[in-house]
């Protein structure tokens, strides 16, 4: 398994979004996430992405007020999560406009379902922002 959590957190620290792809008590994800976002807010932009914290590599991306962060095995390929965070954000645009914090709020199970469609178990299944999106799509039509 090479994802084990993705979170999506705004500036000040606040998880608007949350998945994971492990069992963690309500405890240890609410340790976790506030080490790992103190960790990663604290960083400058010169620093690179890439943060390793327990048994976990910390890959984040930061997109106007939100930071996308997940969280991987120590094999898996930094760069590979780095594109799929852009991924995940561009799809996120395409469906959104221009996707912000305020969208995430207002249309949780929406980002949530994307999430879905394009992990599963904590492996990226699919990569094409046509068939990530058209389930949304129809789901839209039918409302």
């Amino acid at each position: 398994m090479g994802i084990r959590f993705i979170l999506m957190v705004n500036k000040q620290g606040q998880t608007r979004l949350a998945q994971y792809y492990e069992y963690l008590t309500l405890e240890e994800r609410r340790a976790l996430e506030g080490e790992i976002v103190r960790k990663c807010l604290a960083r400058t932009e010169q620093q690179c992405s890439f943060v390793e914290h327990r048994n976990y590599k910390i890959v984040y991306r930061r997109y106007a007020s939100l930071f996308f962060l997940v969280g991987v095995d120590n094999e898996e390929n930094e760069l590979a999560i780095l594109e799929f965070i852009h991924l995940l954000v561009e799809t996120m645009d395409r469906h959104f406009g221009n996707v912000c914090e305020l969208d995430i709020m207002f249309h949780l199970e929406k980002a949530h379902f994307m999430l879905e469609e394009m992990v599963m178990n904590g492996c990226i299944v699919e990569t094409s922002k046509a068939n990530i999106l058209s389930p949304i799509q129809l789901m839209d039509k039918a409302s």
